[in-house]
């Protein structure tokens, strides 16, 4: 005899199990519609590869696994997509899920399958890949992908592998029938599963001594082979995966960490049966065996239900009667959860429906206040502190929940069954658990938004720092260049700069052909801006805005009639003589910036005071055009308040020994500017040269397109002048493009 240890804590519900053993293994009529999510295990939810209004077979793939920790689905039958939505599903949140939505054609259908009749000649890649393309998950609740689960880490060494045949729940008796009909396949699944895991030592098969029927066919089954049947006492939540652990080997496993690690192998009878389906004869999971109990039904008993059948369906199967029920429940009466919605479908985790009457499960009394009498530390089978979780999550103790192993909580419900005070005590490690779990995603995302944001900081600063290096290579190639040229050529004393504008002046001829020209552009341009006005004075409804556009008339008419003068003098010969105009050169040149300063002061002085002669005759004769010169006058007057306070600056600022001789210091850095560049040039070739000369019209015109789409959209005056200028630079960028 193998020797059985026990667990701590843990209780002895009534099991009323009888009620569903009572009729055998049935089925029932296919639904109107299948509704599939798209996760029905852990991890992420699965992608479909059907689209609406296909028409697929029975057992053909609808939507494939997403990366290792997932699970693929198939079509429970043959049938079409109708719909790929949200759906509500079975989950305590009572929330919607994407679900894939199929009608039968009541034809079901297969699709073509691939069987092996000898498992035992693939090799162990092969075996994990048909139960990962199956879609197997775990079947015992938690629905863990069947095949990660197959592929422990090369460190863990699997010795014992174990069935989970407990099914410590009251009411649930799906797995005890499905080891009284399919025992047969379920020792070959455990035979299969021990052969993919690496041929472990022990295969055991765990069995509540309160199931002698399932006892005795999987006894006869495993005859003969490496399977090993345990039974032991009956005891909640002997079930648990931990648990079941240590009632048949004594080995405990520690806090954090899974079976593998201490060479164990979990996965329950139901499991071992789709999984020896899968390989033996290619089916998928599209099928469950599920109990459907409770007094508001009048047949109650296990059937084998296609997944996505909705809960309501499998009711209506059974005589469920509303009136009598109390509530429907998914899973057992200690682990289950209730749902509001009866459409929600059966899942491969689904291994129980209840509907209880109002005696069967009446309503839980109201929750007192906790007396500290420590039964819940009794018998919670993890050796937790209940009644501290309790108060930590009450509180809101995230850290202190962590600290305590919450998470080693399996959610068996047994503190909240003997709990005087009717506290429901494992609501609230849920509620922390998802809590926790929803604050680690998000302090995830923190973290990885912040390694982006470093990462990006970092490839900044390398590029900054690479292009500081090529401008200093570039710098240093000038430099090199300027210093050849230097040694090459003597060195010249410095041109006199007044000397040379006079000279550039007398060599020059008065281009009255050129300024003709250009006074013509003006005039075409004042003209369409007038005549622009114009249209928009006749098409303006708002009297405001009319006299601002009228007042813009006016501007461009005395523009316009500014432009004739220039031209009408022009044709008379009327211009300054050649001295006066070498005189006004020498004296810019010569001019320190204090004394441009207090020119420019003066300028704008006499013409702010003509501004308000102007001002004040339209105001006397009441002219449309009095806004244009009072905007005028207010331009002029915040222009002179800001060249007095830039010449204020220059008074205080003291004399230096630069200023002595300022056109000589001009006349020096416009060298030492013309110096650099030419450098810079003679190290260019022909080519880049061009190149350059193309990337800088280049930009010039998409600046100059870019403000002539600015002022057709404000309705500027200069439109003209800026569309005739954006046309030249095109047409000198198309002779450059063309090597001209």
């Amino acid at each position: 005899m193998r020797q059985i240890w026990d667990i701590h804590g843990g209780v002895h519900p009534p099991e009323n199990k009888h009620q569903s053993l009572q009729s055998p293994l049935g089925t029932i009529a296919l639904a109107a519609e299948l509704v599939l999510p798209l996760n029905q295990h852990i991890g992420n939810p699965a992608i479909p590869v059907v689209r609406i209004g296909q028409r697929v077979l029975k057992g053909e793939l609808i939507a494939d696994a997403q990366g290792i920790f997932s699970a693929c689905i198939h079509a429970p039958t043959s049938g079409e997509i109708i719909a790929i939505e949200d759906r509500p599903i079975a989950h305590p949140s009572g929330l919607s899920a994407p679900c894939i939505v199929l009608r039968p054609d009541g034809e079901n259908r297969w699709t073509d399958l691939h069987p092996c009749d000898d498992p035992t000649l693939l090799d162990h890649a092969a075996l994990v890949e048909k139960i990962r393309r199956a879609g197997l998950a775990g079947m015992g609740g938690a629905g863990f992908p069947t095949a990660v689960k197959l592929n422990p880490r090369s460190t863990d060494v699997v010795e014992t592998l174990i069935l989970n045949g407990t099914e410590c729940e009251p009411y649930i008796t799906a797995d005890d029938m499905l080891m009284r009909v399919y025992a047969d396949e379920i020792i070959q699944g455990a035979l299969l599963l021990a052969r993919i895991v690496g041929s472990p030592k022990e295969i055991l098969v765990g069995i509540e001594d309160n199931k002698p029927e399932a006892i005795a066919a999987m006894q006869t089954a495993a005859q003969g082979t490496a399977v090993e049947v345990v039974v032991f006492p009956t005891k909640y939540p002997s079930g648990g995966e931990k648990q079941l652990i240590q009632i048949l080997t004594g080995k405990e496993v520690p806090s954090g960490k899974i079976p593998a690690q201490i060479g164990v192998l979990v996965q329950n009878v139901g499991t071992a049966y789709a999984a020896w389906r899968a390989v033996r004869y290619g089916e998928p999971l599209i099928e469950r065996v599920t109990t459907v109990v409770g007094e508001a039904l009048t047949v109650q008993r296990n059937i084998r239900v296609p997944l996505g059948t909705p809960v309501a369906h499998v009711l209506e199967q059974h005589g469920f009667s509303a009136a009598k029920c109390a509530r429907i429940i998914i899973g057992g009466p200690m682990m289950g959860y209730s749902i509001e919605e009866p459409q929600v479908p059966v899942v491969k985790t689904t291994n129980c429906i209840m509907a209880p009457s109002h005696d069967e499960m009446p309503p839980a009394p109201p929750a007192q206040a906790c007396i500290r009498c420590g039964l819940c530390a009794e018998v919670c089978p993890a050796t937790l502190l209940p009644q501290q979780l309790y108060w930590y999550a009450q509180a809101e103790d995230f850290q202190r929940l962590e600290n305590h192993n919450l998470f080693d909580c399996i959610e068996c419900g047994a503190c909240s069954f003997v709990c005087p005070s009717a506290i429901p005590l494992v609501q609230y490690y849920r509620a922390a658990k998802n809590s926790i779990r929803r604050l680690d995603a998000e302090k995830q995302k923190a973290d990885r938004a912040r390694e982006r944001f470093e990462q990006r900081k970092e490839r900044i600063a390398r590029a900054e720092a690479e292009k500081e290096a090529k401008r200093l290579a570039r710098k240093k190639a000038a430099d090199e260049m300027k210093s050849r040229l230097d040694e090459q050529k003597p060195a010249a004393p410095l041109p006199d700069p007044v000397a040379a504008a006079q000279e550039k002046a007398q060599t020059v001829p008065d281009d009255a052909d050129g300024q003709s020209k250009k006074l013509g552009r003006q005039l075409e341009s004042v003209q369409s801006r007038l005549q622009h006005l114009q249209q928009q004075i006749a098409e303006c409804e708002d009297a405001a805005r009319r006299d601002a556009l009228t007042a813009q008339l006016r501007q461009a008419e005395l523009k316009l009639e500014d432009v004739r003068k220039k031209q009408d003098d022009l044709e008379r010969g009327v211009s300054l003589p050649l001295d006066q105009r070498l005189q006004n050169v020498a004296q810019k040149i010569q001019a320190s910036p204090l004394e441009a300063q207090r020119n420019a002061v003066a300028t704008i002085e006499k013409r702010l005071a003509v501004a308000v002669e102007k001002m004040e005759d339209a105001a006397r004769e009441q002219k449309p055009t009095l806004a244009a010169f009072t905007q005028g006058v207010e331009k002029l007057r915040l222009k002179l308040a800001e060249a007095q306070a830039e010449l204020a600056e220059l008074e205080r600022q003291p004399i230096s020994s630069d200023s002595v001789n300022p056109e000589e210091n001009a006349a020096a850095a416009a060298i030492a500017r013309a110096q650099a560049k030419a450098a810079a040039a003679a190290n260019m070739s022909a080519e880049e040269k061009h190149a350059e000369q193309l990337q800088s019209l280049r930009g010039r015109v998409d600046k100059a397109r870019a403000k002539l789409a600015e002022a057709e959209a404000s309705g500027s005056e200069h439109i003209a002048a800026l569309r005739t200028g954006l046309e030249k630079l095109q047409a000198k960028l198309a002779e450059l493009e063309q090597g001209k």
